[in-house]
């Protein structure tokens, strides 16, 4: 196992003009912040469609409570990243000519592909559009890479772990021969074996990256994670199906982005490709998460149903290759870092539940 210090990485980092496209989300607004902290200089180009407070705003399902609380975390973001010297252009990337533009005027040298649907459920329901943000955005990166591989050391795409499919043993590694199931995976391999193309093609230094149930402040993805603290908020049952027996290597996001910025920072340049699972590196029961719920929320309610036939299989994703090269080193067990962040939402949701009622 490699030891590398993490400040050791800011002078790889300084001078660094990283792109994030499809930036704002989620992992992309923490990435960005972390880096700029890291002294690099990072611009998100993002039309903020996923993300969107124009729909959060309007979104008739919400009850009050929730869309001030998204409204929060979504403008928490923007003057976090606004604060940290992060730049922000508006850019739809499934357009050729808008992303061409930022290219033009920021001159990067490393871009890091986020664009995405975030839920594999959405992903379902509407897979045009999955396709769009996930293939059509990242052939554009791709294309406006392929003329700049001499300016640009580095193209990072995020990738998952529901690429794996279901997994036939406890853990897997980067060797395990990828079983997509479904529209999200299946864009997210086809992503893979995209920027892996153009790798051997057209001399791109890459770097693959394959998170795992992702958690963590200022998220409103409707992950697992996320929907089980606020249903019991609200006092809705959190679902345990066969019992909450499922498995899933749970990351808290500060982990995934100390992995990201070591990936970064230690890349090797254009000759230079590797994959990684970035994850905490230990499956842990749905149970557990609920569980860890329960603690911090009195009154949570949990309630067994059957499980359903086509829940995909997981477990734990081995992290071996990426402490043996990037000297990766998660420090955030579901025991802490998911009961950080329960108690961080309970008292954001207070928050946002005083400001509704004060309208």
């Amino acid at each position: 196992m490699t030891h590398i210090p993490y400040e050791s990485l800011k002078p790889k980092l300084e001078g660094q003009r990283i792109l994030l496209v499809g930036g704002a989300g989620f992992i992309g607004h923490n990435l960005g912040l972390e880096l700029a902290q890291m002294g690099a200089e990072v611009m998100i180009a993002d039309n903020l469609m996923v993300n969107s407070l124009i729909e959060n705003c309007f979104q008739s399902s919400q009850d009050m409570t929730q869309r001030q609380a998204y409204q929060d975390f979504l403008l928490s973001r923007f003057s976090m990243l606004r604060d940290a010297g992060v730049h922000l252009r508006n850019c739809d990337a499934r357009i050729l000519t808008d992303l061409a533009r930022i290219f033009e005027e920021y001159e990067p040298t490393k871009v890091v592909h986020l664009a995405a649907i975030a839920s594999a459920v959405d992903a379902k329901a509407e897979p045009g559009l999955c396709f769009d943000l996930q293939l059509i955005t990242l052939r554009n990166m791709l294309e406006l890479v392929r003329p700049r591989v001499d300016r640009i050391n580095q193209v990072m795409f995020m990738s998952s772990s529901t690429v794996y499919g279901d997994f036939e043993g406890d853990t897997v590694d980067e060797t395990t021969f990828p079983r997509p199931e479904g529209i999200y995976a299946n864009t997210k391999f086809m992503g893979e074996r995209l920027v892996r193309t153009y790798r051997s093609q057209y001399n791109l230094g890459t770097t693959v990256i394959r998170p795992s149930a992702l958690y963590g402040e200022r998220c409103i993805s409707q992950r697992v994670s996320q929907k089980f603290v606020e249903n019991a908020l609200t006092g809705k049952p959190l679902l345990l199906e066969g019992g909450g027996d499922g498995r899933l290597d749970f990351t808290y996001i500060k982990d995934l982005v100390q992995g990201q910025v070591r990936a970064l920072a230690l890349h090797e340049g254009r000759h230079h490709s590797n994959t990684f699972n970035l994850t905490f590196g230990n499956a842990r029961t749905i149970k557990e998460l609920a569980d860890i719920v329960e603690s911090v929320v009195p009154g949570t309610i949990l309630e067994e149903r059957p499980r359903m036939v086509d829940k995909p299989v997981r477990g734990t994703l081995s992290t071996e290759r990426a402490k043996d090269v990037l000297g990766f080193e998660p420090e955030w067990p579901l025991e802490v870092g998911y009961k950080q962040y329960c108690e961080w939402y309970v008292e954001a949701w207070e928050r946002a539940k005083h400001k509704a009622n004060s309208f």
